[in-house]
């Protein structure tokens, strides 16, 4: 009866031991995960508008899971008289516009995600200056987001 007590016990520490190791590759894991997603610096600018904030893509079972972007979108040529805009594309939509004000400065806290499947990969984006319908709109540069 001793050595099967013995040995019961060996399975407990075993088994302790085993736990202890699957808690801790989940807690470094875990950090990994959370250094992966935190947010990121991002700066859109051309002549006229600007954005200026983070972006950072959300964990794949918050739904919904996209790109989360904050910051402000910028009017920094006040006496232009043009408006100033966000323009997004999640991949398999069209381009989408997110509106600023004339002459202020707009707070920006979207998610840009796909509601036809649990996981945005790939979203487009730029700050444009709204020239009206005569004359083509100034943007920044594209900026690619993808999701590894």
């Amino acid at each position: 009866m001793t050595s099967r007590h013995h040995h019961f016990n060996q399975g407990i520490s075993m088994r302790k031991l085993a736990a202890a190791a699957v808690a801790a590759g989940l807690f470094f894991g875990g950090m990994g995960a959370a250094a992966a997603d935190s947010p990121h610096k991002l700066v859109m600018r051309t002549p006229g508008v600007g954005f200026i904030g983070t972006y950072q893509w959300q964990a794949a079972k918050k739904v919904p899971s996209g790109l989360h972007v904050k910051g402000e979108l910028r009017d920094e040529n006040n006496s232009d008289g043009h408006n100033v805009y966000l323009r997004v594309k999640v991949e398999g939509y069209p381009w989408g516009h997110l509106k600023g004000v004339q002459r202020k400065h707009v707070k920006v806290d979207e998610v840009f995600y796909d509601g036809a499947v649990l996981k945005t990969k790939v979203v487009r984006m730029h700050a444009c200056i709204d020239r009206g319908s005569l004359r083509p709109d100034y943007c920044s540069p594209e900026r690619l987001f993808e999701r590894r």
